[in-house]
């Protein structure tokens, strides 16, 4: 084919129930059926068996700061027409916003946290360094291009580091539409195997990191609506201890399930009813992407990129803030209606078909494209 890439895709850590690592891997299979040249280059814990798009280079660094740098090293070696990132580096071709401005996201959370753990993060060189990087990328403009996946977070790298807005390139998020679905036999199933009785509704939170992800807020809320018929299922990596001891009468109830990380989600979206994400910052949330294929009304906040993709009351509910306890809870009321949740379902899967992984792809490969020449 003519205009055929030699791309190189940059990626630390690895999580086999990540968002960003889902995404990758779908990109990664777009890109190669397209007909381009592909390696990644990411770290020892990427499985061997979880890359099957052309070759992988490990690099040995721990820490953020030794990647970009071990990166920085090899990088006059690598030949390649884009280096396209997925991390906080030094420098690189097209940089990815995946993870949103780190600076934007510690503001945030400001507003949740004690001082003194305001003071120990401030300190944390974790953070530092962190911040060092995406000044690199942004503040002195070493990332040739930047795709963001919501409005939100090209705002916060315009007003928080002055990076050009006509570099800056809006991809949305996309699924596989044809493995998330709505499917009446599968949930029947999969509430079986769940212990969920007929009358009880499923509220499902998926994801890792859960204080960011708003889990706390999501179990007040639930509290709040004191229904014996709501469980909550979580998905996801994280320590259920201190969620389990949390001070509400209404966990004698039992209305929990952690079950831990899931492999395949599709099986928990069709057990749910409603999918809850009141998270402090998300700059574009797959999992609720996913939760709209299946049909689910999708509950979060403002502060998550994927709001801005549906409407309230319409395809879910969006609240201002993780802290909005009112708000979630006066939502999950509103969506404990069943013949609510039947007219949304046609309308989400209807909105959802929007954002196809195959569009995604064909955004993202035009703009690799144009930075290779």
């Amino acid at each position: 084919m003519t205009n055929k890439l030699s791309i190189v895709l940059v990626r630390r850590g690895y999580s086999p129930t990540g968002g960003a690592e889902a995404y990758l891997r779908r990109l990664a299979d777009g890109i190669i059926k397209a007909g381009h040249d592909l390696q990644l280059i990411g770290t020892e814990d990427w499985p061997q068996d979880q890359w099957s798009f052309g070759s992988k280079k490990r690099l040995s660094a721990k820490s953020a700061i030794g990647f970009a740098d071990e990166l920085e090293q090899i990088q006059p070696q690598l030949r390649c027409d884009v280096l396209f990132s997925f991390e906080r580096v030094w420098r690189c071709d097209v940089y990815r916003a995946g993870d949103g401005v780190h600076q934007a996201w510690l503001a945030r959370r400001r507003k949740f946290e004690i001082p003194l753990k305001q003071f120990v993060r401030a300190v944390s060189r974790k953070h530092r360094d962190l911040l060092r990087l995406e000044e690199s990328l942004l503040a002195a403009r070493k990332a040739g291009r930047v795709i963001v996946a919501s409005q939100m977070v090209r705002n916060e790298i315009t007003e928080v580091y002055g990076y050009p807005t006509d570099k800056i390139d809006l991809v949305r998020n996309g699924v596989p539409l044809d493995r998330f679905r709505f499917d009446p036999e599968l949930r029947e199933k999969s509430r079986a195997q769940l212990n969920l009785k007929q009358d009880q509704i499923a509220l499902l939170f998926a994801g890792s990191g859960w204080e960011r992800k708003g889990l706390l807020f999501a179990i007040e809320a639930m509290a709040l609506c004191q229904d014996r018929k709501l469980r909550l299922l979580v998905a996801g990596r994280g320590n259920a201890r201190p969620y389990k001891t949390t001070p509400l009468c209404f966990w004698r109830e039992k209305p929990v399930q952690f079950l831990g990380e899931v492999a395949d989600l599709v099986p928990i979206y069709a057990a749910a009813d409603i999918f809850i994400l009141p998270t402090i910052y998300d700059p574009f949330s797959n999992a609720c992407l996913e939760a709209l294929a299946c049909g689910l009304p999708v509950i979060t906040t403002r502060s998550n990129g994927f709001s801005e993709i549906i409407e309230g009351g319409v395809h879910g509910s969006i609240v201002a803030d993780a802290g909005s306890l009112i708000d979630l809870r006066d939502a999950i009321r509103f969506w404990s209606d069943p013949s609510r949740r039947r007219v949304a379902r046609t309308t989400n899967i209807d909105r959802a078909s929007q954002f196809d992984i195959s569009k995604n792809v064909a955004q993202t490969l035009d703009i690799l494209m144009r930075a290779s020449g």
